[in-house]
């Protein structure tokens, strides 16, 4: 399967992070998987990305031209493919990939979680979405989006529409036993 993971691009961050989306990478590699991400040299992007290497896994990024400067982009991708928008992007991306990991990020992370999350929520796909919730990062995001639903701005179902890992084994399992025929979204959305 093709893994889209969104992660930070920084390297002004905790190290552990950056080795929690390494081993992540290289366990999905090992297990026959591919990555498609945002093509970033640096941060968790670049950690998932150098993972999926150490593996021998294929890696496709994905880059607005704008990005191609010395020491952005990682070069060592399999197939780096350039397009000319962040929106441009995203569709790339969500149109390659079998399933959606969010590790841990910034503002550019949580747009494109709450995106796919929306989409799926629509009934736009099925595909599984999971949070490497690494050192706890996600637990206030957790929190936000439990909040969300107790105050009616959001059905309690769509908290099932993704999961929350804090082992890489774990969230790897949840995506290789995932079954999109279970999951309905009707319902999820008064439109």
């Amino acid at each position: 399967m093709r893994v889209c993971i969104y992660g930070a691009s920084s390297d002004d961050i905790d190290r552990r992070y950056i080795l929690a989306a390494e081993e992540l990478g290289e366990k999905l590699a090992r297990r026959g998987h591919s990555l498609v991400f945002g093509g970033g040299a640096t941060g968790l992007m670049g950690g998932a990305a150098r993972g999926f290497k150490r593996g021998g896994g294929e890696i496709m990024g994905v880059s607005p031209r704008f990005f191609d400067v010395p020491g952005v982009l990682y070069q060592e991708c399999t197939e780096l493919v350039y397009c000319d928008t962040m929106r441009e992007r995203k569709q790339i991306m969500e149109d390659a990939a079998d399933a959606f990991v969010v590790v841990p990020g910034g503002i550019g992370t949580y747009e494109e979680f709450a995106e796919i999350l929306t989409l799926k929520q629509l009934g736009r796909h099925k595909k599984a979405i999971a949070l490497l919730n690494a050192n706890r990062y996600y637990d206030a995001l957790e929190l936000v989006l439990s909040l969300t639903v107790e105050r009616g701005f959001m059905k309690e179902a769509c908290l099932g529409l993704y999961r929350a890992f804090e082992r890489a084994d774990d969230l790897i399992g949840y995506l290789e036993a995932y079954d999109p025929a279970q999951i309905s979204t009707d319902g999820l959305k008064n439109i």
